[in-house]
């Protein structure tokens, strides 16, 4: 049985930038899978070429063994794919609610919108105490239980977190990782980048470690955690 997602040599990057070389990756279904590293080592350009935002210039990708990378980006979204990404990119003039209309924009999902949102009110009730507000004006902690639950509106397969503790205060960064969590005990597949690299792996079952574009260690969170390389160029110690 093959892995929910997988990525086979990918190599991408930004006109004669390249930024991502050979990488491969898997994620099976259930798991969390945290993509670790320094500012600049391409994670984010990673987030991009799975949810179909930018073009790979070598390999491939596939979500339950069909290969996308020539789809658009919302066909992505259609096959299973939610991006929450860096800084959130909500739209500050929306209200929360309408946010996440935005987030049920596929037919399969508009059907079910109706259960889908008391569903996200459920996991984030504070989301519903701000259903009406206008999202620019939410708290950092309060907009990234946004972003991810427009995403998780489409009813993904797998859903991207994109640096989702970037800009905020450490106790924010503890609420968002909280969050986290509560996703996994609703049984998502989440495959998260980030530079807090501390705090990813305790949510995480497994992660690679991304320099430079390439992958340079992998293996169970656990074991990471130990690694002499991750605790000293990473973790402080």
């Amino acid at each position: 049985m093959s892995a929910l997602l997988t990525l086979d040599g990918v190599s991408a990057g930004y006109g004669s930038f390249a930024a991502l070389f050979e990488v491969s990756l898997k994620v099976e279904a259930g798991e969390a899978v945290g993509v670790v590293g320094p500012n600049g080592a391409g994670k984010t350009t990673l987030m991009r070429v799975i949810s179909g935002l930018l073009r790979l210039s070598a390999g491939s990708f596939a979500l339950e063994g069909r290969r996308l990378e020539q789809l658009p980006a919302y066909r992505i979204v259609e096959a299973g794919i939610a991006h929450v990404p860096e800084n959130r990119r909500l739209f500050g003039r929306l209200t929360v609610e309408e946010n996440l209309r935005m987030g049920a924009f596929l037919a399969a999902a508009r059907r079910h919108f109706s259960e889908r949102i008391q569903w996200v009110y459920e996991l984030f009730p504070r989301l519903k105490e701000r259903s009406g507000q206008l999202a620019g004006t939410l708290s950092g902690g309060e907009q990234q239980m946004c972003a991810i639950g427009r995403a998780l509106m489409s009813e993904p397969k797998l859903l991207l977190m994109d640096e989702p503790s970037a800009g905020l205060a450490p106790l924010v960064v503890e609420q968002v990782f909280e969050l986290v969590k509560r996703i996994r005990q609703e049984g998502f597949t989440v495959l998260i980048v980030e530079q807090n690299v501390g705090q990813v792996l305790e949510v995480v079952d497994r992660a690679y470690l991304l320099e430079a574009g390439r992958i340079k260690l992998a293996g169970p969170a656990a074991e990471l955690k130990h690694n002499d390389f991750i605790r000293s160029s990473y973790l402080g110690l």
